[in-house]
């Protein structure tokens, strides 16, 4: 009897929350109303609301295009093991457009710029990088440091079109190390000895030890940001295609595991070594479809952390 007194009790206490759950969610009752309806005070009634919740008698839908989002970036991060993941909209007449990654990326980029904590930010390059930074505000933030991950010079010299680290010093009075070298070396021999200065080693030791990094992530074949931008002859993207290539980061090349490749092409790379993600936050911001197979293999490697990406190219990631 004792036990049957208790379970009646409990049901008792659900049929109140649930009764109060739906006055407040469905019937829109503010708290005074429904403590007023059920005779009872206004604390109990908030109490009863979170028990409607808690176990499961209120299911709440929120009927907008955020929401979508919401739920393919939980299932991203699930599916990858990330930390975090965020899902802008796509847009489906301009499915390359960089604005919505860009605001979201900015966003993330601005809660460490804000830091009264000194940060150290790596940053890799390319033009959805750039496009985040054109979003930040003009700040005043001379405690942190931006380093980049990566050479930031065409082998004549000229400065690359989407540098990024220069751009958020300018925009924050940042102290800022850009990687002073040719982002390819003739070979080996000549990148070993240009990473042997002790600017550049400073500067790759900062890369090693940075509070968060925010990467590209780009295709290799013949319409790579590599080729277009002169870094990568449409031969040599052709034969790293042959070869297992999936992807670049910071212009390092791996495979679909996510595994860096042992080439010719790596062996010259003015960059700092890409890795395992470790505990620090690693941002990959990238969409499209020509990107999901890079981004996939990027994910399956561990390569980066956190993502941030479109619904569009979302949807295929879960598709694989």
């Amino acid at each position: 009897m004792r036990s049957l007194k208790k379970t009646s009790k409990a049901e008792i206490k659900l049929d109140e929350a649930a009764r109060a759950g739906w006055l407040y969610y469905v019937a829109s009752k503010t708290q005074d109303e429904i403590a007023r309806e059920l005779g009872v005070s206004r604390q109990t009634v908030q109490r009863l609301i979170s028990l409607s919740v808690s176990e499961h008698l209120v299911k709440i839908r929120i009927d907008h295009p955020i929401a979508v989002c919401m739920e393919l970036a939980l299932a991203v991060k699930e599916k990858y093991g990330l930390v975090a993941c965020n899902v802008v909209p796509s847009d489906k007449s301009a499915p390359e457009l960089l604005s919505g990654l860009a605001i979201s990326v900015a966003a993330d980029m601005e809660k460490y710029l804000r830091s009264e904590a000194p940060q150290i930010i790596a940053l890799g390059t390319g033009r959805a990088l750039r496009a985040c930074i054109e979003q930040l505000p003009t700040l005043t933030t001379p405690q942190h440091t931006i380093v980049s991950r990566l050479g930031n010079m065409m082998t004549d010299g000229s400065a690359t079109q989407y540098n990024a680290v220069t751009r958020m010093a300018e925009k924050t009075g940042s102290a800022h190390y850009p990687m002073a070298l040719p982002l390819l070396a003739h070979d080996a021999e000549e990148l070993k000895l240009m990473q042997s200065m002790e600017a550049v080693r400073n500067t790759l030791h900062l890369c090693d030890i940075a509070d968060a990094t925010f990467v590209g992530v780009g295709q290799i074949n013949l319409t790579a940001p590599l080729v277009l931008d002169g870094f990568m002859t449409k031969d040599e993207a052709t034969e790293l295609q042959d070869a297992g290539a999936a992807g670049e980061i910071t212009s390092i090349i791996y495979d679909n595991q996510g595994v860096v490749l042992d080439c010719a092409y790596n062996a010259r790379v003015s960059s700092a070594p890409l890795k395992k993600a470790g505990p620090a936050p690693v941002t990959a911001l990238a969409a499209g479809p020509a990107k999901v197979r890079a981004i996939q293999a990027a994910l399956v490697g561990s390569l980066v952390n956190r993502l941030t990406t479109d619904e569009a190219t979302a949807k295929i990631l879960l598709s694989y």
